[in-house]
């Protein structure tokens, strides 16, 4: 009988801590594992391998395809639906190699988590900023919304800079002055660039 009035505790309180689970833990669950990946000694020697779970960590908690519409701005309606998902995924292949070449340098910064504003149910922005080895700060603010029941990022600000606004900028530029075309091939000629060592 005990055991299974301690059972019963033990799942409620599981049930009550999963409840509460929000995205600043979904945040710190993606950074965490990214750190881990990157401090693994056995993944330094493979360069290739440890680019490839970086990718896969990351392509978990960002919504590629939010980000590439958000990016192009007034530019995605127009757009077919093949270029639509030609877009997408150069976007996606962008962002996966500059984010995780910018995380393959990390020299032991700590991450600290300020606080997360919740918008409603769905959307979300979890605060934190980053503290280098020599004692540098930066802030660095994950915007999330709720997809399926899972958090998801949509953009990232660093020192009030939006990657998402940046991007739209720089694409809308291009766009205006030499055409779409024109920034696909740039897009593709970045990302050969970038790819895993």
């Amino acid at each position: 009988m005990f055991k299974r009035i301690l059972l019963g505790w033990v799942l409620s309180v599981f049930a009550v801590s999963a409840a509460l689970a929000g995205p600043t833990d979904d945040v710190k669950k993606t950074v965490d594992e990214v750190v881990r990946i990157v401090g693994d000694n056995n993944m330094r020697t493979h360069e290739v391998k440890r680019r490839q779970a970086l990718k896969k960590t990351i392509s978990a908690m960002f919504d590629y395809s939010e980000m590439a519409k958000l990016s192009l701005g007034k530019h995605w309606t127009v757009r077919t639906p093949a270029e639509k998902k030609q877009f997408a995924e150069l976007f996606a292949t962008l962002l996966e190699n500059s984010y995780a070449g910018k995380i393959e340098s990390y020299n032991n910064e700590k991450i600290v988590y300020l606080k997360e504003l919740l918008d409603d149910d769905s959307h979300s922005v979890v605060k934190s900023k980053v503290v280098t080895a020599n004692r540098d700060e930066f802030t660095l603010d994950y915007h999330l919304f709720k997809q399926n029941g899972k958090w998801m990022v949509y953009d990232v600000v660093i020192e009030g800079v939006s990657l998402v606004s940046n991007y739209r900028s720089q694409f809308n530029k291009i766009i205006t002055s030499s055409g779409y075309e024109r920034l696909v091939k740039k897009l593709q000629s970045k990302n050969e660039e970038l790819k895993a060592p």
